[in-house]
């Protein structure tokens, strides 16, 4: 009976021992997993956070990409190893060891990241500076030739304007019919059949640019008809023609000189009408005038 009782104590010890090491084991295991899901919780917002900032840091990347006309390698390079971390940190397992081996890889990018942005803005700096010259250069090359071209415009009109102060000029031009008398006198008259020749008389204005020596002018005497009264001949210049009624030639000295010339009529009278006289310099008009003749 005593030793019936002496089992029976044993086995409730061991049975308790039992017990107590089921309970134990089952709060170890609890605890382990409850510590298991902390770690993985707290890698999963760390591996986040990771992902997180290197978005972050691609984005400030592609940012600083864009703005560069031309692509900066060193950009587009950090921006590619930047872009393969984050594939890589995607797929990864969540350990204390991976999460780790990536926050040392993203740290080191960081730290170039930080360093190329601040190079890039020294470029943009330096770029903008450049622009700026660029543009001032180029006021400056069109404001000097705005002036070039003023100075040509200016030189163009000063040489027109000494070539035409450099040419003779005349002035009080007239024209009428005369009678010439045997003795050789002559008689101004307004009719037309009683006219002899018509005189053409003019001066030359005195023009201290116009070289002294021989001289010519020609000078048209239109009938009523538009007829060239007188030598009728005809000279080229360039691309005129001029008909001309006679070439009146003199010694210029570089002082006024008044100039007389007689054009016969083409039939026995001349006509009743209106008479156009024109002299020429050349192929330029100088001077025009006309008369009515009854």
């Amino acid at each position: 009976m005593e030793n019936t009782n002496s089992k029976s104590t044993g086995l409730k010890v061991a049975i308790g021992i039992l017990l107590v090491l089921f309970i134990g084991t089952g709060f170890y295991t609890s605890k382990l997993y409850t510590d298991k899901k902390q770690t993985e919780a707290t890698l999963i917002k760390e591996k986040n956070q990771v992902m997180t900032d290197l978005t972050n840091m691609a984005k400030q990347y592609d940012k600083a990409i864009s703005e560069n006309q031309v692509a900066n390698e060193k950009l587009v390079e950090h921006r590619e190893r930047i872009q393969g971390l984050m594939d890589s940190l995607k797929i990864s397992q969540n350990s204390v060891n991976s999460l780790w081996r990536y926050k040392k890889r993203y740290l080191a990018l960081q730290e170039e990241h930080e360093r190329l942005l601040v190079e890039n803005d020294q470029l943009k700096a330096e770029k903008l500076l450049l622009a700026a010259s660029l543009d001032s250069t180029q006021v400056e090359l069109a404001e000097r030739t705005m002036k070039t071209d003023s100075l040509l415009i200016e030189n163009t009109e000063l040489a027109t304007v000494m070539a035409n102060a450099s040419t003779l000029q005349t002035v009080g031009l007239k024209g009428f019919g005369v009678i010439e008398r045997s003795s050789g006198k002559l008689i101004p008259t307004e009719r037309a059949r009683r006219s002899d020749k018509i005189r053409v008389c003019f001066t030359v204005a005195k023009n201290t640019l116009v070289g002294a020596g021989d001289k010519e002018l020609y000078v048209q005497v239109l009938d009523p008809q538009d007829n060239v009264l007188g030598a009728n001949e005809q000279i080229q210049f360039e691309d005129k023609v001029l008909n001309y009624s006679l070439i009146s030639k003199f010694n210029y000295e570089n002082r006024s000189l008044n100039i007389c010339e007689f054009v016969t009529p083409n039939e026995d009278n001349f006509e009743e009408g209106r008479y156009v006289v024109n002299v020429f310099n050349e192929k330029e008009l100088i001077s025009s005038t006309e008369f009515t003749l009854q």
